[in-house]
């Protein structure tokens, strides 16, 4: 499989330079492939949290200088420079990941993409222009990049040392992530998921979680946690991810008693990750990812609009419509 080779621009001040928002960028970009090269613009002391994930990463840094309100759009005239010099002077690049959801960033989007370069582009669901979503080749909202905050219960099966199992949990998340973004597989060859969790974690090692190889780490995996499916085709290991183990008893549901508490603990997870608004889409999304058979007719209300009134009424949100009319939720 051949990997992709990104650079990665980054607009600070739009998604909102927050270090687990960065850090769920770069796990997105590098589940994909290689990152080359990276820049930040916007930057100023008050990002300061944020020197050693950019260091770590060996991102170059694009001050903010600011004098009055016509120059405002320095540093999105310098991204647009800096990504044009890479696109013609750097033939080893072949995809841009743009943090941005700005419409400036269209007819850059369009000249990367007659140069054959792929495009992804990743931004707070409020700051992202229609006509820049629709530009790109792919569109991620920063909502859905970051980890999912609502989980399901787990059954353990056995007592475990409590920081082994949450180590062991942490890696059992990622490697799902992982496979999660094969759109175009069910499965993937376990060395090629070595090789992406190498890129997300270059400190990795079996023998940290106690196996001598990969292999036998992915069947601990899977006998502790059930997520993943393991097997053999033709010599090669394959890895998936597995239904089995799931019965109407362990998938959680949504009720007319509990949903207010679900809804309340995904509105304070994307507080606690630096948003004030967010898509009712996005918000949708991610419970039905934790609630697979939510429906709102299940908790009594028609429309998903009308689970937002609600939510309204109880002092969780305030719903807002946008200049193109789209309903968008700010988080109280």
């Amino acid at each position: 499989m051949q990997l992709s080779k990104f650079a990665v621009f980054v607009d600070l001040e739009n998604c909102g330079a927050k270090v687990a928002t960065l850090n769920s960028i770069l796990e997105k970009v590098k589940i994909r492939g290689d990152i080359l090269l990276g820049k930040v613009y916007g930057y100023t002391d008050k990002f300061d949290d944020l020197k050693e994930v950019l260091l770590s990463n060996t991102f170059t840094v694009v001050p903010s200088l600011r004098y009055g309100i016509s120059q405002k759009n320095n540093a999105d005239i310098q991204l647009v420079i800096d990504a044009l010099e890479v696109a013609y002077k750097n033939e080893l690049i072949d995809s841009f990941c743009i943090v941005s959801g700005d419409s400036d960033y269209t007819p850059l989007v369009g000249r990367l993409k007659s140069m054959g370069k792929f495009v992804l582009g990743i931004s707070r669901s409020e700051a992202a222009s229609t006509i820049f979503i629709n530009a790109c080749n792919e569109f991620q909202f920063l909502e859905s990049v970051g980890k999912r905050n609502v989980e399901k219960p787990r059954k353990q099966k056995t007592n475990y040392n409590n920081e082994e199992m949450a180590d062991e949990s942490e890696l059992n998340k990622l490697l799902t992530t992982v496979i999660e973004e094969q759109t175009d597989r069910d499965e993937i060859y376990a060395s090629e998921l070595k090789g992406t969790l190498l890129r997300l974690r270059p400190d990795f090692n079996e023998k940290a979680y106690g196996c001598a190889t990969f292999y036998k780490l992915l069947m601990k995996l899977s006998s502790r946690f059930g997520d993943l499916r393991v097997h053999n085709d033709n010599f090669d290991v394959m890895v998936g991810l597995s239904n089995s183990g799931e019965n109407s008893e362990s998938i959680p549901q949504l009720t007319k008693d509990n949903w207010k508490d679900a809804f309340a603990a995904q509105i304070k997870a994307y507080k606690d990750g630096g948003f004030e608004r967010v898509n009712p889409s996005i918000l949708k999304a991610d419970i039905l990812t934790a609630y697979p058979d939510f429906n709102e007719r299940a908790i009594g209300f028609k429309r998903f609009s009308d689970v937002m009134k609600q939510l309204e009424k109880d002092g969780l949100v305030v719903v807002e419509m946008d200049e193109q009319n789209t309903m968008l939720i700010k988080l109280l």
